[in-house]
């Protein structure tokens, strides 16, 4: 008893070095190459062949097609993807997470002292000593020393099936026989088993892991071509499994990312019914084609007592990458052509929200399930711009009420007072969603670039608290009957024009590339403005309205108090793309 529970301890620690070392690798990496991986994902996919090398290619970086598809949902909810171009990214993310296949593979061919140690050894004095992308380097080499450590501690910790004596290991050896003598019916319940897996792991490299390490060491049998079969129908249900975390994540997101998701989920689904159809005819062709590698890439020549495998278990491990890497090579050439198709499926399936403003919040798309670190930031700048375009909205709404001393604007006052409202959530969301983002560690760019975003979201903020304060100011000259003259009117409408211009050159350049000579010039305008009004305000008070002259003279200051906010967030804008 006490020895079952020590060995299931060390196969879930090797899992564990395993997972830990993937989770190291995909921050380093992120870190290391993030700004360049964003704009593969944003400019790299206007086409379908583009579209799944990026996502070919960003997926063999992080090696996890889970974190890929997180990846591809939440850039979807941020704009920066179309539904037709993440389809084909996550058709490249599916070939891309089989290189693990190929990893797992290789590893009985190399003493682990060989491959990981090193890494290890190279990439610690470079994360303790070295800075920015240095650091970040040496994270990424000892994640990746973790990985292949975590993958030789697996196949040494799952206990050979000879090894394991008694009745609850041979009814294991007999049910996993007598599924196997049942023809399509055991590669139903080996998908199955491949599906569940997945979803316990939230991994399919890790589940790949474990399948080979069970195939390694007998758990399936002992004819390579039947095991082989075997591994092949739990591999096609881990494609499956993988879908369910970028479906979860899309949970939270907007109707764009849902469909991704589904998409996702549609185009292994469609992958795995024909390849459960033909099951037979391509794993023989895959098993035949092993004879095309050098023997010495699939034969080993150490002995089991060495802490070897036997020869012919090990083409099993070839077997599986061969199989990964051309069933999804096969789905993609079938499906690629169709990806519009898919598109308007997943349109259908997944309906339009009824028009109307969406909810202000902001969710943190990758949540528990896949954490993308810093890339995670992407959701906040598509936050960070529609926090702009509702201030923009909110001042249109007061030029109406301004504009309209004669009608009853009540219920735009209360849709103004409303928007103020989800100012501040919308503040309190994207704050805590910057700092959830800062959890982990960052670049020292991409943690320079969250402080200015939480100084741009609270300027916003304040911005939205200066525009229902300019409102209150007109709704109480109609109110109290306070009547401004022509000249009063025709300076505020000027103050006005001005101010809108600024919102708008601001919310078109927020978080992009500011003219600072611009900048410069629409915030001296302001103060001109603002001190010419006031003066003219002061000299008319003698003989004036002192409450007129007041009312006026807060609002020029409001209307400065903006252009204030807007200088400070145009010129923080700046200061994060330097």
């Amino acid at each position: 008893m006490w020895d079952t529970i020590v060995k299931t301890l060390g196969i879930l620690g090797a899992l564990g070095v395993f997972l830990y070392g993937m989770k190291v690798m995909s921050e380093g990496i992120q870190k290391v190459a993030g700004d360049s991986m964003r704009k593969a994902l944003a400019t790299m996919t206007k086409n379908r062949f583009s579209a799944v090398f990026t996502g070919f290619f960003t997926t063999c970086l992080v090696q996890s097609s889970s974190a890929s598809t997180v990846l591809v949902v939440s850039f979807v909810n941020a704009g920066l993807l179309t539904l037709v171009e993440s389809i084909g990214v996550i058709m490249g993310a599916n070939l891309g997470t089989t290189i693990t296949a190929w990893l797992i593979a290789f590893i009985p061919k190399f003493k682990i002292a060989h491959i990981a140690l090193p890494m290890i050894g190279v990439g610690l004095p470079l994360f303790f000593t070295g800075k920015n992308r240095w650091r970040s380097f040496g994270e990424t080499l000892i994640g990746f020393g973790l990985l292949f450590y975590g993958l030789s501690l697996l196949k040494d910790q799952v206990p050979t099936a000879s090894d394991i004596t008694g009745g609850a290991a041979e009814t294991v050896k007999y049910w996993i026989a007598l599924i196997q003598n049942s023809q399509y019916f055991s590669t139903i319940l080996f998908l199955l088993a491949g599906i569940i897996l997945t979803l316990v792991v939230q991994s399919s490299s890790a589940a790949m892991a474990i399948t080979v390490a069970c195939a390694w060491n007998g758990w399936l049998g002992d004819d390579p071509q039947t095991v082989f079969v075997s591994c092949a129908s739990i591999v096609l249900g881990e494609n499956i499994g993988t879908t369910v975390t970028a479906w979860l994540a899309s949970l939270s997101a907007n109707v764009n990312a849902k469909r991704a998701a589904r998409a996702h989920f549609l185009f292994n689904i469609i992958g795995t019914i024909w390849a459960i159809v033909l099951i037979i005819p391509l794993t023989s062709l895959v098993w035949s084609s092993l004879h095309l590698f050098p023997e010495w890439m699939i034969e080993i020549k150490t002995k089991k007592a060495e802490g070897g495998i036997p020869a012919g278990l090990v083409k099993v491990a070839f077997a599986v990458a061969i199989f990964h890497t051309t069933f999804n090579l096969l789905n993609i050439l079938l499906l690629l052509p169709f990806t519009k198709k898919i598109a308007e499926i997943v349109q259908k399936w997944v309906k339009d929200k009824p028009t109307g403003e969406d909810a202000p919040s902001i969710q943190y798309i990758s949540q528990s399930l896949v954490d993308l670190g810093e890339l995670n930031i992407v959701e906040a700048d598509k936050a960070l711009k529609n926090f702009s375009k509702h201030c923009v909205s909110m001042f249109k709404g007061y030029e109406k009420v301004f504009d309209n001393p004669d009608q009853d604007m009540s219920s735009l006052v209360n849709k103004l007072k409303q928007m103020e409202d989800d100012a501040d959530i919308m503040m309190h969301d994207i704050t805590n969603y910057l700092v959830r983002c800062t959890s982990n560690e960052m670049s020292e760019q991409n943690a320079e670039k969250v402080t200015g975003m939480l100084r741009i979201t609270a300027e916003l903020e304040e911005c939205s608290d200066a525009i229902y304060r300019l409102v209150k100011l007109a709704e109480r000259k109609y109110r109290k009957g306070n009547v401004l003259s022509e000249e009063h009117t025709t300076n505020i409408k000027l103050f006005v024009a001005h101010i809108k211009s600024y919102l708008d050159f601001t919310d078109d350049n927020i978080l992009g590339t500011v003219d600072p000579a611009k900048v410069s010039e629409l915030d001296d305008k302001a103060a001109q403005l603002r001190n010419d009004f006031n003066k003219s305000a002061m000299k008319r008070m003698a003989n004036g309205d002192v409450k007129v002259e007041m009312l006026n003279i807060n609002t020029n200051n409001e209307l400065r108090g903006i252009a204030n906010q807007l200088t400070h967030i145009a010129r923080t804008s700046l200061e994060i793309r330097s």
